[in-house]
């Protein structure tokens, strides 16, 4: 059996390239994501990031390269239960109770009451628990998504846009929530189009058309384009003709 050391990357991603028909999707993506860290995933809608969170996740086919999570290839029964993946649809069962969704999915992880009551207070959902999922709004909805994958506290969490459609409050409570998890030693994998995220991340990979642009600290991407926010810097790589840059991997 493969076995993996705390000192291993959480996440690996050599030379991956992902097509629909004859479509190429993902151009040869290379990128490494060390354990108990923040990796914001970054780009326009479209550019590919959501085929690259279902790739890692084990349920998107590639056409090359090699994924491995955790030291186990993507999609490996071995990661059952060590990987949470939240999607941008609602993952919950509409005409059950919050409580009895999270109740539902903390069964099939083993765990009990007191990590249900957990993963509710973490999405700031005690006062709806009760509540049918088809009763609440869109961002409350997707908290209820939030909390099953949460409750069986996996090593990795991949989050495909989770702030989507929340309050501001809300949206700070989850990055709290986020950056605990990783100061416990959870790796988190958050994609986003909002750029002002990109300073809540440890590490920051940006996307466009399929491509990585690379993957730099908040600070050395501001440091690298002479920009004072993630936005301008997005913009600035763009204008440098950055879409290059997978192919030697510079600053990387």
């Amino acid at each position: 059996m493969m076995k993996s050391s705390r000192d291993d990357p959480a996440l690996e991603v050599s030379n991956l390239c992902v097509s629909r028909g004859r479509t190429p999707v993902l151009h040869d993506l290379t990128l490494e994501v060390p354990r108990g860290c923040v990796l914001g995933l970054l780009g326009s809608s479209g550019c590919g990031k959501t085929t690259l969170m279902r790739a890692v996740v084990g349920v998107q086919r590639i056409s090359s390269g090699q994924i491995h999570v955790l030291g186990c290839p993507a999609g490996d029964r071995r990661l059952r239960g060590r990987i949470g993946y939240v999607t941008q649809q609602v993952a919950a069962y509409q005409d059950l109770s919050v409580h009895d969704n999270i109740d539902y999915f903390a069964h099939l992880q083993g765990v009990g009451a007191r990590e249900v009551a957990e993963a509710i207070a973490a999405v700031g959902l005690e006062g709806l628990q009760g509540r049918r999922v088809s009763t609440l709004s869109g961002g409350q909805a997707g908290r209820v998504s939030l909390a099953c994958a949460l409750v069986g506290d996996p090593e990795v969490l991949v989050l495909d846009e989770p702030t989507v459609g929340l309050d501001p409050l809300t949206r700070e409570d989850l990055w709290q929530r986020f950056r605990e998890l990783a100061a416990d030693g959870r790796t988190l994998i958050v994609s986003s189009h909002v750029m002002d995220e990109a300073t809540r991340c440890d590490l920051l990979a940006l996307m466009r058309e399929g491509r990585l642009l690379g993957v730099w600290t908040p600070q050395e991407l501001l440091e690298r384009t002479g920009t004072d926010t993630p936005d301008a810097a997005f913009l600035a790589l763009i204008r440098q003709g950055a879409q290059q840059i997978p192919e030697g991997q510079e600053e990387q």
